[in-house]
């Protein structure tokens, strides 16, 4: 019935015969966010979402999820994915199993289905400034730490872990020391920053990539408005009668990537997920690839110092840029 919006599709996880909705509703703003939009996307819909630490959002959408049950909007929390991530000042080995406690305490959940490391870096212990500060940023220790996140894993308590912001090169580096690969890689991804390279890696390692600011974060402090001004974009949703959010939120999906996408407004919200019932051509997806300028929304610059861990964004993503 024209209207309905199609059932989300999942992909399967590489541990433990998991799937993850293919699209989930992203929680980062600024100011954080209350509990109603999480509510609304809950009744739109959405069971994946995703948050962080870092985003203050953990304790309204815990709220969100508990109104949700009273309501009967849902009937078990285990319909829903929840994933969170491990901050910086809390990527030290002894330090990753309280704060997924912490996450839990304010999601009010006994476990996430996923858990990932928020950068490929730790600051320093309860300096939470951000962008951290130069003298405060220093090397993950892989070893150490993703040691702890499978232990989160083996307790229960994280039935996926993962990372985010990850290049092939840390990937790779990762993956010498772990028992137990990254599920998934959470990374920046849209039409303008196709990340070709590191999904053929991700796929090879068997890692499911992710996408954020699918749509260029143009409402975010931090955003850009090339993805959503896209000429090539823009053609192939007029031709189609589509939304430029949803050619770009299927393009990510035919990729073979699970998309995070963020809206507070109940439309957009339901027109982000009508996106599966459709398939874009073979001629729109080799203009997509071929005729849209590449670059990052977010390079990372306030991260890099001559004097600090990165000494430039080349180096901060092992010249993927």
């Amino acid at each position: 019935m024209a209207g309905l919006i199609a059932a989300v599709p999942e992909f399967p996880l590489s541990h433990g015969g998991r799937k993850i909705p293919a699209i989930g509703m992203g929680t980062a703003s600024s100011p954080p966010a209350e509990k109603q939009p999480f509510l609304e996307a809950i009744e739109c819909g959405y069971r994946h979402f995703d948050t962080a630490s870092l985003y203050r959002s953990e304790q309204p959408l815990g709220e969100a999820i508990t109104e949700a049950l009273s309501l009967g909007l849902i009937k078990s929390r285990d319909e829903l994915f929840i994933t969170s991530k491990l901050w910086c000042t809390e990527a030290h080995p002894h330090l990753v199993l309280p704060s997924l406690q912490k996450t839990l305490s304010n999601l009010k959940l006994e476990y996430l289905d996923l858990y990932l490391v928020h950068w490929p870096m730790s600051v320093t212990p309860g300096k939470h400034a951000y962008p951290p500060k130069q003298e405060d940023i220093m090397k993950l220790d892989y070893k150490g730490v993703w040691a702890s996140m499978e232990e989160c894993h083996k307790l229960g308590l994280a039935k996926s872990i993962g990372v985010s912001n990850f290049t092939c090169k840390k990937l790779a580096d990762l993956l010498l020391v772990a028992t137990i690969p990254p599920s998934v890689n959470q990374v920046e991804m849209s039409p303008v920053w196709q990340q070709k390279k590191l999904r053929d890696y991700c796929k090879a390692e068997n890692i499911l990539l992710e996408a954020f600011s699918p749509l260029g974060a143009h409402g975010s402090p931090w955003g850009k408005k090339n993805v959503v001004e896209s000429k090539v974009i823009e053609e192939i949703a007029e031709a189609r009668g589509k939304t430029i959010a949803q050619v770009c939120l299927r393009w990510i999906y035919e990729q073979g990537v699970v998309v995070v996408v963020k809206s507070f407004n109940k439309e957009r919200m339901k027109e982000n997920l009508n996106i599966f019932d459709w398939a874009l051509s073979e001629e729109e997806l080799k203009k997509i690839a071929e005729d849209i300028p590449q670059g990052r929304i977010f390079p990372g610059e306030s991260i890099c110092s001559e004097t600090g861990l990165f000494k430039s964004i080349n180096d901060l993503w092992d010249g993927e840029i």
